[in-house]
């Protein structure tokens, strides 16, 4: 066979072996595409407001942490195609060039060329042999038919490397919620707070002024107009303290959202009164045990522990290796002799005390493994438990001072009516009216540690997947 033709037909048979390869990998599984679906919605439409499913699928899109988690995704998904490549034989195409006077080079040389001649006997040709070139031309062909259950325990670690890299991103795109929002419905307290600081304002200047006239009319003291006054500073103080952390709430939704942070937002919506069922704590925790994806990810570390002590015990087994080679000598690329082999060969370690170490390490790291689980399942009731309370707290105080604020405002009403009646001080109407700003902003404080407590408590139990309910 024409030399040139057999390298090419050996090139092209490696073309096709290579691109069967690829094609089983790809079928096997791509890498996992860096798309985001969430419940929360599609592209923000920023000029009708930003609305909270909005904000939240803003912020998926931002996130370097989900970026990084779908990176992750991508190399489980190539660690998967690695491992079960091992499956497939190795095909090695190799071309060499030796020039020697070695007389055993020369004598293997020449048979391989099929130019050994009788002369070739002669003593001083087999002792100081002329140089000689040699082309060899081979493909070679290694398979591992059963290589101690290796790459069946790393085929099925890699697969469980994928389950934890979605677990992670779930996890992620729960945290990225609560962050949203903490920060969504922070941007609404912080507005709602400058408006009733401002309401505030407003009633105090009122008051201010209906004093001064009164003084001017001989009704009042000179006292009543300076505690009116007094009253008046102390709520615009309130109100610049209100304007600025609306200015740092937005700062800080920007930043939760990934953009910058002196972006404007629309937002829409209002911290209303609503009412979020949960059930009992006992039941929040069994939730939690079956949906915290943490959790879950500690039990895939079990399962990838065990399938490391499988591989540990499997170098106790033989191992199994077929070979094949099919090369062409000759003096130059244009002519030569052909030959193969074929062979299988059994490996098996009588003696190796490195396997019992192996054993003994893989063995450990399934006990840390239980334990870090176990660990995490205390670590997992306890986080219900506070969560769960935290939220019945702000459930009672957000009751309470639905029920205040009606109150103070009635309360207030009265002690004006009998101040202008001249029954009462100007200490009772400004001590009423402190009361009243302190019970609406109490009140819309107790809305967002209500809602926060509520977020808390579904991440906490791994079932924050939707932020629809807590949107106005």
């Amino acid at each position: 066979m024409n030399r040139y033709r057999l390298t090419a037909k050996i090139l092209l048979t490696v073309f096709i072996f290579s691109s069967l390869s690829v094609e089983a990998g790809q079928n096997d599984g791509g890498p996992g595409q860096a798309e985001i679906s969430s419940p929360e919605g599609g592209k923000p439409a920023r000029e009708e407001g930003l609305t909270l499913p909005m904000a939240v699928q803003l912020a998926l899109q931002n996130s370097p942490r989900v970026k990084a988690t779908l990176s992750g995704r991508e190399m489980m998904d190539a660690q998967v195609r690695e491992s079960k490549a091992r499956i497939w034989p190795l095909l090695q195409f190799s071309e060499t060039f030796t020039r020697s006077t070695n007389p055993v080079f020369v004598f293997g040389s020449l048979l391989e060329q099929s130019r050994f001649a009788p002369q070739n006997f002669e003593i001083n040709s087999l002792n100081n042999p002329d140089p000689i070139n040699n082309f060899r031309t081979a493909l070679n062909l290694k398979w591992s038919i059963f290589d101690q259950m290796q790459t069946s325990s790393q085929i099925a670690q890699a697969k469980i490397g994928q389950e934890q890299a979605d677990l992670q991103k779930e996890m992620v795109k729960q945290q990225i919620r609560f962050e949203v929002i903490r920060a969504y419905y922070g941007v609404l307290l912080a507005r709602q707070r400058k408006e009733v600081t401002e309401e505030a304002v407003s009633m105090a200047e009122s008051d201010r002024k209906r004093i001064a006239d009164r003084l001017n009319t001989g009704l009042v003291v000179q006292s009543d107009l300076l505690s009116a006054e007094v009253q008046l500073a102390e709520f615009q103080q309130q109100q610049v303290q209100a304007a600025g952390d609306l200015v740092t709430a937005q700062a800080f939704l920007n930043t939760a959202l990934g953009v910058p942070i002196q972006t404007s937002q629309n937002i829409s919506g209002h911290l209303a009164e609503k009412h979020f069922p949960l059930a009992e704590s006992d039941d929040l925790i069994r939730q939690a045990l079956q949906s915290r994806p943490d959790y879950a990810r500690a039990g895939s570390s079990i399962r990838s522990t065990e399938e490391g002590v499988r591989g540990a015990k499997g170098n106790y087994l033989p191992r199994v290796d077929v070979f094949s080679t099919y090369g062409m000598s000759g003096r130059d690329l244009s002519s030569g002799s052909s030959d193969y082999a074929v062979g299988a060969g059994l490996t098996f370690n009588v003696f190796d005390l490195s396997r019992n170490g192996r054993l003994d390490k893989a063995r450990a790291a399934q006990s840390a493994a239980a334990a870090e689980q176990e660990h995490l399942a205390r670590q997992i009731q306890m986080e219900v438990i506070h969560a769960y309370q935290e939220y019945l707290s702000a459930r009672g105080r957000m009751q309470v001072a639905a029920q205040i604020v009606a109150q103070a405002e009635e309360a207030l009403r009265i002690v004006q009516d009998r101040y202008r009646e001249g029954l009462t001080t100007i200490t009772e109407v400004l001590r009423a009216e402190t009361a009243f700003l302190r019970t609406r902003l109490n009140l819309v404080s107790s809305r967002y540690d209500y809602y926060i407590g509520y977020a808390r408590v579904l991440i906490t139990i791994g079932k924050l997947t939707d932020v629809t309910p807590f949107a106005s």
